[in-house]
């Protein structure tokens, strides 16, 4: 993917995680490490007991920081998918006959467009991480 292209969908992803982290994420860290503060303060439990309690306070964010990671993920494979395509359009182009800079042409349209479907999809992704961050019992 060209630099500048790769740039602006990092940016904005970036933009997007940072958003999560601070409405969602840190307030779940927050509760995580105060329950775990609370489990540590029981002085009649054991030892496993407190061990229970701190992996039970740990279960929100970790589930949190899978949800992000999986939904980063497919968006990652499918901006790749639009690339690949692109490649293949740029490759049998060239195979064809097309000389070089109508290739990089077509190669730079294509995947620019994947970029701007790709960014576009941004919102929604970060509409259904919210509703699903907001959805983890505490």
């Amino acid at each position: 993917m060209a630099e500048a292209h790769q740039t602006r969908v990092q940016n904005v992803v970036e933009e997007m995680v940072q958003s999560l982290e601070r409405e969602h994420i840190r307030k779940m860290q927050g509760r995580m490490f105060q329950c775990s503060a609370d489990c540590c303060a029981r002085p009649s439990d054991s030892m496993s007991q407190v061990h229970q309690c701190i992996e039970r306070c740990h279960t929100p964010l970790a589930q949190a920081q899978s949800l992000v990671t999986s939904e980063l993920e497919k968006f990652q494979d499918r901006l790749s998918r639009c690339t690949m395509h692109c490649n293949d359009k740029a490759k049998d182009l060239f195979d064809s006959g097309a000389k070089e800079p109508a290739v990089r042409s077509l190669m730079d349209r294509c995947v620019g467009s994947c970029v701007d479907d790709h960014i576009n999809l941004i919102p929604s992704i970060t509409r259904r991480l919210k509703e699903n961050l907001d959805s983890i019992p505490q």
